[in-house]
């Protein structure tokens, strides 16, 4: 196999710390396994003595069949695995676990689930509040931080230690851990237990490291335990694709590299085999801005390629209606769906392109589960509304919207009246419980429901939102719940911009129905596997990938970056997650912007304007 200078200088290191930087479609994968049958064929290093790690137990595996094809004498004693899966190898020596000890996903899950629900805590959405929840118990893992240390993003500290301390409890109950702790816990070994770090590190002469970028604290504190004394670290990344800091992920271990091992060496894989000259030109462009990274100037071997197309839109529906029509002119040009792929900032983008690959009969593949714009609380909340305006005496609507915004309807006084025959308001009105100022609330709530009813779905969620005070619900809800406020504002904003193209409630109705099936057998995994369609991404789902034709919608400020970023660290990252985006094609590469969002004015991404656009 022919490898070029930088390829061959990374191969060939022996002894020592070594930093290889590799940038989009450099082929990392391939200079790892070389880098093996070299250590083995060359130095006769024992197999057993080289530990390769990376993120994903697909990725291991993957990797590890990409070397034994190779056909190395003794390949197969060549330790692969990820992060997790090597921390427990170690404290199951140590500590006599056994693989039924490892707490499950869904059980850490459930425990939460039931934990929210006997606490009686009032939550919209109880399966967010849960992926919330566990997010910020890894993140403070992950940062090898205490209960005392940490400070909860999304929740009062007093809530979120009082979960944490239930939760540490039934684990030691149940004598298990989850994958979280395999990180604390080997972390903790390893620095008290002085003859078992010298094993390991006999142990694991030769440690390659793959997606170094993405380490976090723990991950990096029990390597760099392994690696000592010799410190034979191989680490391959790219600080340009450190994506994952909100999961405590660390570029600055990445850039601060070679000051922590003095004698390293460095190589840049800087030839790009994926990408046209083009593409990998605007990626270099982008990504140049960013001030706490390393130059690499990547250049590629495929030729200058086909012009990148650059278009601006209405607003994110005709841009999607665009987008769907190119889709299928590129089929018609011969390039399959599944060679094809629109890599979006948010997820409630995805839910927007889905319906209008839906309308033109394009098949499609989520890539990123549980995210259904249009089966989101809000959503539900919106169109109890308007199914109330129709039928003022549906009970489960009514109890669904009774105390947004707030009413005064306690929970009590709805259990007492739902025992009567009646329906809930009638009844409510009938209780000698309610007094004068709740009758009023509700008398002006039909006064509401009369306005709903006279206007089209555009207008009436208008109503709904602003005169009933809907958006003020979500604001109070966002601020107990120390949630994002924009989030929310954002999904009830696509939802009324969803309804401008329905004449009546039923239609809306139907129309939101159809598409929230459709979001749903995407979601489901068996389904994935049969359809060979379009890719629908998140920009941090889509790192890794590569497709022949790429768009990257909605390019304007507030989404490209995304207003969540404020510091110059964030902006790096937004544009860190732009340059992802866009160095995910190889052939062909569309890029669209905005003008309306809304109804308010886009502005024009910062990130455009370097690019001299």
């Amino acid at each position: 196999m022919d490898f070029n200078i930088q390829q061959q200088k990374a191969i060939k290191h022996h002894k020592g710390a070594m930093l290889v930087l590799a940038g989009p479609g450099s082929g990392k994968t391939t200079v790892i396994i070389y880098r093996i049958k070299y250590l083995i064929e060359q130095h006769n290093v024992a197999p057993e003595k080289i530990l390769v790690v990376t993120y994903t137990k697909a990725a291991a595996t993957e990797m590890q069949q990409r070397f034994l094809k190779l056909n190395v004498i003794g390949g197969d004693k060549v330790i692969f695995g990820t992060f997790h899966n090597i921390f427990f190898r170690i404290l199951r020596k140590a500590y006599h676990y056994r693989l039924e000890q490892i707490m499950s996903e869904d059980e850490k899950w459930n425990f939460f689930k039931k934990l929210i629900i006997e606490s009686e805590i009032e939550t919209n959405d109880i399966e967010e509040y849960v992926k919330d929840l566990l997010g910020e118990i890894s993140l403070m893992k992950n940062e090898l931080l205490s209960l005392k240390q940490y400070q909860p993003i999304n929740f009062e500290t007093e809530l979120f230690q009082f979960f944490v301390k239930k939760y540490e409890r039934y684990k030691a109950y149940k004598n298990k851990i989850d994958f979280d702790d395999m990180l604390t816990q080997c972390y903790e070994y390893l620095t008290l237990e002085e003859q078992a770090r010298k094993y390991w590190q006999q142990r694991f002469e030769y440690i390659l490291l793959d997606e170094y970028q993405d380490i976090n604290q723990a991950q990096n504190a029990c390597i760099s335990m392994l690696a000592e004394p010799q410190n034979n670290i191989f680490a391959v990344g790219d600080d340009d694709q450190s994506i994952y800091c909100f999961r405590g992920a660390r570029p600055e271990f990445l850039l601060q590299f070679p000051q922590k091992y003095e004698n390293s060496e460095k190589v840049i894989l800087s030839v790009n085999y994926r990408s046209t000259e083009k593409i990998i030109k605007l990626s270099e462009k982008i990504i140049c801005h960013n001030k706490k990274r390393f130059a690499k100037n990547m250049y590629g071997e495929r030729g200058e390629g086909e012009k990148i197309i650059f278009f601006t839109e209405k607003d994110a529906y005709q841009e999607a209606e665009r987008i769907a029509y190119l889709l299928m002119k590129l089929r018609k040009k011969g390039i399959h769906y599944s060679e094809m792929a629109v890599i979006y900032r948010t997820n409630i983008q995805g839910g927007i392109i889905a319906g209008a690959l839906t309308q033109k009969g394009i098949p499609f593949i989520l890539k990123d589960k549980g995210s259904n714009l249009y089966s989101h609380w809000i959503t539900k909340d919106l169109t109890s509304y308007l199914i109330l305006a129709e039928d003022i005496y549906n009970n489960a609507e009514f109890r669904r919207i009774v105390n947004k915004p707030k009413r005064y309807i306690s929970r009590e006084l709805l259990e007492q009246t739902e025992k009567s025959d009646f329906p809930l308001l009638k009844a409510l009105y009938a209780s000698p419980h309610l007094r004068k100022y709740q009758a009023q609330y509700l008398q002006d709530l039909e006064a509401h429901l009369i306005q709903i009813k006279k206007r089209k779905p555009l207008e009436a969620l208008k109503y709904i939102r602003n005169i009933v005070g809907y958006d003020d619900y979500l604001k109070q809800y966002a601020s107990f719940r120390k949630a994002s406020l924009e989030g929310y504002l954002e999904i009830a904003e696509e939802i009324t911009q969803f309804a401008s193209v329905a004449e009546d409630t039923e239609s809306f109705l139907n129309k939101l129905k159809e598409m929230e099936n459709e979001m749903i057998q995407k979601n489901k995994r068996s389904n994935m596997e049969q359809i060979q369609g379009v890719t629908l991404s998140t920009m941090h789902s889509a790192k890794g990938l590569e497709f022949e034709a790429v768009f990257v919608p909605s390019i304007v400020e507030e989404i490209i970056p995304h207003k969540k970023s404020e510091t110059s660290e964030q902006i790096e990252e937004e544009r860190r997650l732009f340059y992802v985006a866009v160095t995910r094609a190889k052939s062909i590469l569309y890029l669209s912007e905005i003008t309306k969002r809304h109804d308010k004015k886009t502005k024009r991404s910062c990130f455009l304007k370097e690019l001299g656009l």
